[in-house]
């Protein structure tokens, strides 16, 4: 499949593709995707955006410095950082005359039957109306037995319920990776996840404020490849990354 055939799409945004290193919102880089996402829907296409960010953004205007924070702690810093994410987002899409409708999810709302449902519908009629759903984990009041913990999980549960033909996971890195003691393979096609993939993850994260690490993504992968969604892993540090996705063919494809 070829981004362009995907009819439904859900892109996740990690924290180092929309905050900088210094916490601040990269609204440049945010119009250089809507740039992308104007392309898509163009061609008919549905996007959805799960995005990380909130507790980066709650730092910076808490002038916390990052730190391992206790979970109540970093419930409250994404309770006021969530509004600084979705007033970045409405102003950047308002000027773009893009609607969009915030959806704040815990893995109860994907994971029982009703309330998966429930969400199904509310994405249905806000892509119905033109919107772009923007979605992110409930932190405010997800506990740690009941959180996803990561945001790949939750782009991926969210690409199950709505039956996304496509989830994009911009990241950090151009994608999986194959590491020998003298060179470094960037693998193009995943089939299956077997130990033989799982052994290429390195499972400590480089990121300053993200929560997952290639492991989270892999986790996502099989959701995705369970449900017959296809996954791609990018680099979203690029301007216009779905566009140079396609230009240059850099990333990881997983296919159900």
């Amino acid at each position: 499949m070829h981004i362009n055939k995907a009819k439904k799409i859900v892109i996740k945004l990690g924290s180092s593709t929309i905050v900088d290193e210094k916490g601040n919102f990269k609204k440049k880089w945010l119009l250089s995707l809507i740039k992308d996402i104007k392309k898509l829907k163009k061609n008919n296409q549905q996007i959805v955006i799960v995005s990380s960010g909130a507790i980066a953004l709650g730092q910076k205007y808490l002038k916390i410095k990052n730190k391992k924070l206790k979970l109540e702690m970093s419930q409250a810093i994404a309770s006021i950082g969530q509004i600084h994410l979705i007033n970045e987002f409405q102003k950047v899409f308002k000027k773009n005359n893009i609607k969009i409708g915030q959806i704040l999810i815990t893995p109860d709302d994907t994971e029982q039957r009703k309330r998966a449902l429930n969400a199904r519908r509310t994405f249905e009629n806000l892509l119905k109306i033109g919107a772009i759903p923007v979605v992110n984990e409930n932190d405010t009041t997800a506990t740690s037995e009941i959180k996803y913990g990561d945001n790949d999980r939750l782009a991926a549960r969210v690409a199950q319920i709505i039956g996304a033909d496509l989830l994009i996971i911009l990241s950090d890195v151009d994608g999986l990776y194959e590491i020998t003691s003298n060179k470094k393979t960037l693998i193009k096609k995943v089939n299956n996840i077997d130990n033989k993939i799982l052994s290429l993850v390195n499972k400590k994260t480089n990121t300053i404020y993200g929560s997952g690490g290639m492991m989270t993504k892999l986790e996502a992968a099989k959701i995705c490849m369970n449900s017959g969604c296809n996954m791609i892993i990018a680099n979203g540090k690029n301007f216009s990354p779905i566009y140079h996705i396609n230009e240059k063919k850099l990333f990881t494809w997983f296919e159900p």
